[in-house]
């Protein structure tokens, strides 16, 4: 782009897309004098799924504004919790992301992972197609325009994940209703119904069940209880204290 030079000031959660030698100060950036203000802020690293409102000399504009030349611009992020409208709240991670896929089908969250990489196209497709989510640390994935909607994930510790996540959005959570492994939904199975599963030890030492309705899978409050309980309660408490 050689065309009108603007001025762009991006939030400061914004900065982690901006080359380290612009994140002082306001952004120069030169414009072709025909392409909108979201191409323009994707062409200087951030993605359209963390950009909130857009600020052209103090009015608010969208982001198919042509800007020109001398305006300053403010990019926002955006607001929490964020909604997304037009369909119920699900989420699509891609072959990155198992450890927070987990977590949130722990909590009851209703997530679709993809354990092998299909493709950034092929990932698109899907999010339009289910109307889920795309969470990726994967910008290039993140700007792919056929996106039903999209966030990126910040952190790479599944902890700070889970909990940018849960406060971005704030789905709601129904904990051990959920299969860790397909999605699918949990029901109650008494040891008889999941006895082929059930090594020796703890057929004798359980007695409360519940399977997959999807993939057959059976549960019980085994070694790693503990830990997933840990998980859930402070997903739990952190959720009572945003509302």
């Amino acid at each position: 782009m050689n065309g009108p030079e603007i001025h762009v000031e991006f939030a400061p959660e914004l900065h982690v897309f901006v080359p380290r030698a612009r994140r002082d100060g306001t952004v120069r950036a030169a414009t072709d004098g025909a392409a909108g203000l979201g191409h323009v802020i994707e062409s200087l690293g951030v993605p359209l799924t963390e950009v909130g409102a857009l600020l052209v000399d103090g009015r608010e504009v969208p982001v198919s504004h042509v800007p020109a030349a001398g305006e300053s611009v403010t990019v926002r992020t955006v607001t929490r919790p964020q909604r997304v409208p037009g369909a119920p709240l699900r989420f699509l991670l891609d072959v990155h992301l198992g450890t927070l896929a987990r977590r949130l089908r722990l909590l009851g969250v209703d997530t679709a992972y993809e354990s092998t990489d299909i493709g950034d196209p092929a990932l698109a497709a899907r999010s339009a197609a289910e109307r889920r989510v795309m969470l990726s640390r994967d910008r290039g994935l993140l700007r792919r325009r056929e996106l039903w909607a999209g966030a990126f994930v910040y952190s790479t510790r599944p902890e700070e994940q889970l909990r940018d996540v849960l406060d971005r959005f704030e789905p709601e959570l129904l904990p051990w209703t959920r299969c860790t492994a397909c999605n699918g939904m949990l029901h109650k199975a008494s040891k008889e119904e999941v006895a082929d599963q059930l090594q020796q030890g703890t057929h004798r030492s359980y007695d409360v069940f519940a399977r997959c309705a999807a993939c057959g899978r059976a549960y019980w409050k085994g070694a790693h209880h503990e830990q997933l309980e840990a998980i859930v309660e402070r997903a739990l408490a952190e959720s009572r204290s945003r509302g």
